[in-house]
C-alpha cells in the first residue's frame, strides 16, 4: 500500500496565492529529528503498511535502470521528497516528482481585477493617476497562460510511459515515483545517452528534466541536483517520514556539449548586460526601458546614494505565467514592475530593473524607496498550494546576496512579504496585496538564507514583556480552515495561526478597524499572525500566548510555547511617559517645512496617520530597524526631501509602520523564564517514538504539552535517565538494548535536541532485570547507575568521566532486592545532600532508602512511607516539578491517570494526598 490522495478535486478552489491559517488545529507533538541511531532509517516514521519512501526510490531505480541517486536528487530538488497530499503547485506541479499537469480548466482563462491590481503598485498618487488598467489588461491577455505548453503537461508524458493514469501519479507517491524515473530514463535515451550505473553520466536527463527552455536554467537545475548527490541530502518529510540520500562525493556529472532544452513557443531572450546577482545563478537580464516617448514604469534613482539606502526586501508572488509576468513589468506602459522575476520550474533569475533605481511594486512609497522587489512566478492555478523547491533556492541565493551587498538584515522585519507593507494612508487600502501568501513557506525560506526561525521547537514557559518570534510549523500539524471569497479551500500546511480576543479557538477573532471581510478569509490579515514576526508576550497561560498586536491584546494558540522562539536582545518601544497613546503612520514622510525648504511641494497628506489603530500606554511592539528621519523622493528633480523628525519602525501587527521617536520610549525584552529549576518527564509510545513532557515548576499543572524527541526507542529493554532531566535540556541518560548493549546518551543543552548521539558503554548488560540511575551516589559530581540482577543483588556502578564507557567496576551493593517490584531514584529526599532511593515491594508497600554515604553499601535500613502503591504500574521521581527545592514524585495507575506527589519533607512518608495531572497515560510503555 502506498501513499495515495483521494480527493474530489471538482470542490477544491485555488487561491491567487493567500490564505489564512489557524494554529489552533496543530496535533499535540511537534516534529523533531532525534532518534537513538542515523536519521534516515528505512521506513521511519512510515505508517504500519506503508511501503517508505525510500523503498519507493529503489524499487523505480531498479525498475527502470536510473541511479537511485539521480532519481533522489531530482526529487529532492523538485519538492524535497513532498507529495504535498497529491495538491499542485502554484505552477501546476504534483507529488514527490514535481510532474505538471495544467488544463484549461486549471487557470484563469479571462484577466482578473486583481491580477490588475497587482501591478498598480507605485503607492504614489500621482502616478496611480496614469494608471491604464485597460493597457495592462491588453499585455495580460496577450500573455494567458498557454496550456498546451508541453512543459506543463510532463505528468502527462510520464504516466503514459508507466501506462499509469494520471490521477495515480498526482496522487500516489509510488505512482509518481515511477513515473519521474521513466522520464528520466526516457530523456537520457532521447539524448543518446546509455542509461550507465554512473550517476554522472545522467547529467543530459537531469538538465531536460528542467523543463527549461534555457540552457542557463537547465545548467543551474543540474548543478543543484548534482551538488545533492555529492554532499548527500536528510529531510523528514510533512508527514514525519525520514528519507536520507548518502552523500557521494565521487560523482563527477559529464556535461554534454550540447545539454537538452525544453521545447517552447515563447522562449523569452535576455538583453546582453551584466545582472546584480550572484554568479552561481547566472541571472538572465532585460531591463524595463522608456518608451518613445519617455513613460517609463518605475522612478529614476541612484540608490544607495542620495540617501536612498535600501532597508528591506520584499517578497512578491506574480499571479500570472513568467512569460506574461516578464512582459507586463518591463512594458512601460504597464504601470508596475519590481527589480527580479524568478521562474518557477528551474529557479531561472531575471533582473527587471537596476537596483538604483525605484520599483513601483510595493504599493507604498517609503517601501518603494528602499526596498527592493523579488518576483516569483505563481499562476495560481485554481488549486495551487506550494511553491517550487527551485524558486526557494534561487530567491534565497539572491536575497542573501543582495542583503549582504546593501546591508539589509536578514529577518523577518526586513525580507517581508508584500502582504507586511503597511497601509500608507486610511484612504489607501485599496493599495494592500496578500502575496507571498499562507502557503510561502517563511520557515524554510528564512533556513536557507541562514537565518534559522526557531520553528519546531520544544518550547518552554513564557512571561508578559518577554520578546518571541511567532513560527506556526509549516506542517500538517497547522492545516486552518478559510475560505477565499466566502468559499472553503481544502486544508493544507499555511504558515499562520488566527488571532482571538480571549484565549480560546471559540472566542472572538481579533477584528482590524480597516477590514470588514469574514475572518477566516485569506485576504484579511486582521486576525493572523504570520510566522517569523517578533512580538512583545502581554500575557501567557499553558497552551495559548497572547501579544500585543494592532492595539490589542491578541491570543493565538500556542501549545507549550512550541509556536514562539524567544528572542534574546530585541528592543520593545513604549508609549513615552506622560503620554496616554502615541500615532501610527504608514511611511514615514518628512513634515511639511522640509519640503517648503527643498522647494518642492508637499503631497498635502504628508502628516496622515493610520487615524483608526491606537499605540496606547501600557502596551509595547518591537523594534524593526534603527530610527531613520522622514524622507520622500522626487524623481523628477532627482532629490530627496528629508525632515528632521524621526520614526522608529515597529512590527505593530502583520506589518511593519512607524511611530515617531518623539512619542515612544525603547526598553530590553523581559528576560526569558528560567530553565535550570523545572524537570522534566520522558515517556515512550507503542510505536518506539519518544516524547518530552517539560516541567513548568507547577505542582497543579506540571507538565506543557509533549514534544516529539524521535522514532526508534523500541529497540531498547531499559531507559533510565542518570541525572534530573532538565528543562534546559540537560540531562543524561542510557539505554539498553534488547541484545544486552548498553549505550550512553549526554545531554546536550539544548531543549529541542535534548540528547547527543549515543555511546557504546559495552555488551553483557542483560544479565540485569533492572537498571536505575542513582544520580551521584559519591559526591564527585558525576551521575552514578545502580543495577539488580535477576538473583536480587544489587550493584553500584560509579561513574569515572571516562568515554564511550564511564564506569567503573561494579561494587556488590547487597542482595534481597528481588523483593521489590520497582526502584525509583528520587534524588534527596531528606534535605542532606545525597540521593535517596525509593522502593515498592509486592504487598504495595513503600519503602524509603535513606543514603547516608557509606561504602559499598550506601544505604541505611529502610523506613515504611505506607501502603497501597500497587494501584500504579509505573512511578518515577523526576526530581523537583513544583520549585520547592524537593524532589516530588509522579505515579501512573493502572487506567493511564497521572498522579502528582508533593514532597512536603516529613519522614518517612515525605508525601502529600496526591492531585491528578490528567488521564490518557495508558498509551505509554516507558515513562522515566
Amino acid at each position: 500500500m502506498t501513499r495515495s490522495h483521494r480527493r474530489d478535486r471538482k470542490k477544491k478552489r485555488l487561491l491567487y496565492g493567500a490564505a489564512a491559517a489557524v494554529v489552533a488545529t496543530a496535533t499535540i507533538g511537534t516534529l523533531a529529528v532525534a532518534s537513538p541511531g542515523l536519521l534516515g532509517a528505512a521506513g521511519d516514521g512510515t505508517a504500519a503498511g506503508d511501503v517508505s519512501l525510500q523503498s519507493q526510490f529503489a524499487n523505480a531505480a531498479r525498475e527502470f535502470d536510473v541511479p537511485q541517486s539521480v532519481l533522489m536528487a531530482v526529487s529532492y530538488q523538485q519538492t524535497r521528497w513532498e507529495s504535498h497530499d497529491g495538491e499542485p503547485s502554484t505552477t501546476g506541479a504534483y507529488n514527490v516528482m514535481g510532474l505538471t499537469k495544467v488544463d484549461p480548466e486549471d487557470v484563469p482563462q479571462k484577466v482578473t481585477d486583481e491580477q490588475i491590481d497587482h501591478f498598480n503598485g507605485s503607492g504614489r498618487p500621482e502616478i496611480e493617476k496614469t494608471f491604464d488598467r485597460a493597457k495592462v489588461r491588453q499585455i495580460l491577455e496577450k500573455a494567458l497562460v498557454d496550456t498546451d505548453d508541453p512543459r506543463l503537461h510532463t505528468l502527462d508524458k510520464a504516466a503514459e510511459l508507466i501506462d499509469s493514469s494520471s490521477e495515480a501519479v498526482q496522487n500516489d507517491t509510488s505512482a509518481s515515483i515511477r513515473a519521474g524515473a521513466a522520464l528520466l530514463a526516457d530523456y537520457q535515451k532521447q539524448a543518446g545517452a546509455e542509461l550507465s550505473d554512473e550517476a554522472g553520466d545522467w547529467y543530459p536527463a537531469v538538465a531536460r528534466y528542467s523543463q527549461s527552455p534555457e540552457k542557463k536554467g537547465a545548467d543551474l537545475f543540474a548543478k543543484r541536483v548534482f551538488e545533492s548527490i555529492q554532499e548527500g541530502e536528510r529531510a523528514v518529510t510533512l508527514d514525519g517520514e525520514q528519507v536520507a540520500l548518502p552523500a557521494d562525493p565521487s560523482v563527477e556529472p559529464v556535461k554534454p556539449s550540447n545539454v537538452p532544452l525544453a521545447a517552447t513557443p515563447a522562449s523569452t531572450g535576455a538583453a546582453a548586460a551584466v545582472p546584480e546577482c550572484p554568479a552561481a545563478l547566472t541571472c538572465n537580464v532585460k531591463l524595463t526601458v522608456p518608451n518613445a516617448a519617455g513613460k517609463k514604469n518605475y522612478t529614476a534613482a541612484d540608490r544607495p546614494n542620495q540617501g536612498l539606502d535600501i532597508r528591506q526586501i520584499v517578497i512578491h508572488d506574480t499571479e500570472g505565467g513568467y512569460d506574461g509576468s516578464l512582459k507586463v513589468l518591463t512594458d512601460p506602459n504597464g504601470g508596475g514592475s519590481a527589480h527580479y522575476l524568478i521562474r518557477a520550474a528551474d529557479g531561472l533569475v531575471t533582473q527587471m530593473l537596476e537596483n538604483k533605481n525605484l520599483a513601483w511594486h510595493a504599493g507604498n512609497w517609503t517601501h518603494n524607496m528602499h526596498a527592493l522587489g523579488v518576483e516569483h512566478e505563481g499562476y495560481a492555478i485554481k488549486e495551487g498550494s506550494w511553491y517550487t523547491e527551485q524558486q526557494y533556492r534561487s530567491s534565497a541565493e539572491l536575497v542573501k546576496f543582495l542583503a549582504n551587498k546593501y546591508g539589509v538584515p536578514i529577518d523577518r522585519e526586513h525580507i517581508i512579504g508584500h502582504d507586511e507593507v503597511a497601509l500608507q494612508t486610511d484612504a489607501g487600502l485599496a493599495n494592500l496585496h496578500w502575496d507571498a501568501g499562507p502557503y510561502w513557506d517563511w520557515n524554510y525560506y528564512m533556513s536557507l538564507l541562514g537565518a534559522p526561525q526557531g520553528d519546531k521547537g520544544a518550547g518552554g514557559l513564557l512571561r508578559a514583556g518577554q520578546v518571541v518570534r511567532v513560527v506556526p510549523p509549516f506542517t500538517t500539524a497547522n492545516q486552518p480552515k478559510l475560505t477565499v471569497g466566502g468559499t472553503a479551500v481544502s486544508a493544507r500546511p499555511a504558515n499562520f495561526g488566527y488571532l482571538y480576543t480571549t484565549p480560546s479557538t471559540g472566542g472572538t477573532p481579533l477584528k482590524d478597524p480597516y477590514f470588514t471581510s469574514g475572518p477566516n478569509e485569506g485576504s484579511n490579515y486582521g486576525n493572523k499572525v504570520r510566522a517569523g514576526g517578533t512580538y512583545v508576550v502581554a500575557e501567557a497561560r499553558t497552551d495559548w500566548t497572547a501579544i500585543w498586536y494592532a492595539g490589542q491584546k491578541a491570543w493565538f494558540f500556542n501549545p507549550g510555547g512550541q509556536y514562539t522562539a524567544p528572542v534574546s536582545g530585541a528592543t520593545t518601544v513604549k508609549v513615552a511617559s506622560g503620554l496616554t497613546a502615541a500615532k501610527v503612520f504608514g511611511r514615514s514622510f518628512p513634515e511639511t517645512a522640509a519640503y517648503t525648504a527643498a522647494g518642492l511641494s508637499a503631497p498635502g497628506d504628508e502628516n496622515a496617520s493610520l487615524t483608526k489603530f491606537s499605540f496606547a500606554a501600557g502596551q509595547s511592539y518591537v523594534k524593526a530597524g534603527p530610527a531613520v528621519k522622514g524622507d520622500d523622493w522626487f524623481g523628477s528633480a532627482q532629490k530627496n526631501v528629508v525632515g528632521t523628525t524621526l520614526f522608529v519602525p515597529i512590527r505593530f501587527h502583520h506589518k511593519i509602520v512607524w511611530v515617531k521617536q518623539s512619542e515612544t520610549a525603547e526598553a530590553p525584552g523581559a528576560a526569558p523564564v528560567s530553565a535550570t529549576d523545572r524537570y522534566n518527564l520522558i515517556a515512550r509510545d507503542a510505536s518506539g517514538v519518544l516524547w518530552q513532557y517539560q516541567g513548568t515548576g507547577s505542582g497543579s499543572t506540571p507538565f506543557l504539552t509533549r514534544y516529539r524527541v524521535g522514532p526508534g526507542w523500541q529497540d531498547y529493554d531499559a531507559v533510565t535517565p542518570m541525572t534530573a532531566l532538565r528543562a534546559d535540556g540537560t540531562g543524561d541518560m542510557v539505554a539498553r538494548g534488547k541484545d544486552g548493549v548498553l549505550w550512553y546518551y549526554k545531554g546536550t543543552g539544548k531543549p529541542s535536541a535534548p540528547f547527543a548521539g549515543r555511546l557504546r558503554v559495552g555488551g553483557g548488560w542483560g544479565v540485569y532485570d533492572k537498571l536505575l540511575g542513582a544520580r551521584d551516589m559519591n559526591a564527585d559530581g558525576r551521575p552514578d547507575l545502580i543495577a539488580r540482577d535477576k538473583t536480587g543483588v544489587l550493584w553500584l556502578y560509579t561513574n569515572t568521566g571516562a568515554a564511550p564507557n564511564p564506569f567503573a567496576t561494579r561494587v556488590r551493593v547487597g542482595g534481597g532486592w528481588n523483593t521489590y517490584n520497582e526502584l525509583i531514584s528520587t534524588g534527596d529526599m531528606t534535605g542532606d545532600g545525597r540521593p535517596d532511593l525509593i522502593a515498592r515491594d509486592k504487598t504495595g508497600v513503600l519503602w524509603l532508602y535513606k543514603n547516608t554515604g557509606g561504602t559499598p553499601n550506601p544505604y541505611a535500613t529502610r523506613a515504611k512511607v505506607g501502603g497501597g502503591w500497587n494501584a500504579y504500574d509505573v512511578m518515577v521521581g523526576p526530581s523537583d516539578l513544583d520549585r520547592d527545592g524537593r524532589p516530588d514524585l509522579i505515579a501512573r495507575d493502572t487506567t493511564g491517570v497521572l498522579w502528582f506527589y508533593k514532597n512536603t519533607n516529613g519522614y518517612p512518608n515525605p508525601y502529600a494526598p496526591r492531585v491528578s495531572v490528567g488521564g490518557g497515560w495508558k498509551g505509554y510503555n516507558l515513562i522515566v
